[in-house]
């Protein structure tokens, strides 16, 4: 192995490590990140960590890009699983695996949709990781291509404004509904991963199985 690529899988392990030390953190302290207490855990000086991670604003930043990408690939491979022709089925599935996910990772999902962290602005390439799950539910729709009422004028614009900046076809209808499904999927996970449902839902399963058929049926899915 040569010297330039011995280093950079030395830098790639140990980013892995600092990654990993940092997420033990989130899980204890929640979002508010001290790199000191992490290179403190690594057992090296801050200033070490500081050639890795320049601030804690970009340790976040990786920290959550990585949560949207194991969020997505959860979701992907459960859909995967499931024949193409079973519309519905792969619906579930992909909402099935979001919840799987986060239920074994709730300091990840806190990260990424609980309570924005205080300073900390997420930067454009935080962006195409977060799309990932509804671009899934919207393809899933696309391949039922079910047809609605329109949607307001104001609305329609901005559902165009979202399609021609991803050069999509999917009619602004659809995408509505999707969005819908989408926001309704997290709000119900959201109540779950943080206790809002202690001493109301206990049968938890059950009742999101039965939300995301309700979220199929406004997304035109057939049963």
């Amino acid at each position: 192995m040569s010297a330039p690529s011995l280093r950079a899988r030395v830098r790639s392990e140990m980013s892995q490590e600092i990654k990993a030390v940092a997420r033990r953190h989130l899980a204890a302290d929640g979002a508010n990140l001290s790199l000191r207490a992490v290179a403190r855990d690594l057992g090296i000086v801050a200033s070490a960590l500081y050639r890795y991670f320049p601030s804690r604003d970009a340790l976040l930043t990786a920290l959550i890009i990585d949560a949207y990408d194991d969020l997505a690939a959860a979701a992907g491979t459960a859909e995967s699983a499931v024949p193409r022709d079973d519309l519905r089925g792969r619906w579930i599935a992909v909402c099935r695996g979001v919840r799987e996910w986060a239920l074994a990772h709730p300091a990840e999902y806190g990260l990424i949709y609980g309570s924005p962290v205080p300073g900390y602005a997420a930067p454009p390439d935080t962006v195409e990781p977060a799309t990932k799950v509804i671009l899934l539910l919207a393809a899933i729709v696309a391949d039922a291509d079910p047809s609605f009422a329109a949607v307001p004028t104001a609305v329609h614009q901005d559902l165009h404004r979202l399609t021609a900046d991803r050069d999509g076809t999917m009619p602004e209808e659809q995408l509505d509904r999707v969005l819908v499904a989408w926001t309704h999927l997290y709000g119900t996970l959201n109540f779950e991963v943080f206790g809002r449902l202690t001493l109301m839902i206990e049968a938890r399963s059950d009742y999101f199985d039965h939300h995301m058929h309700l979220m199929a049926d406004l997304a035109g899915l057939p049963r």
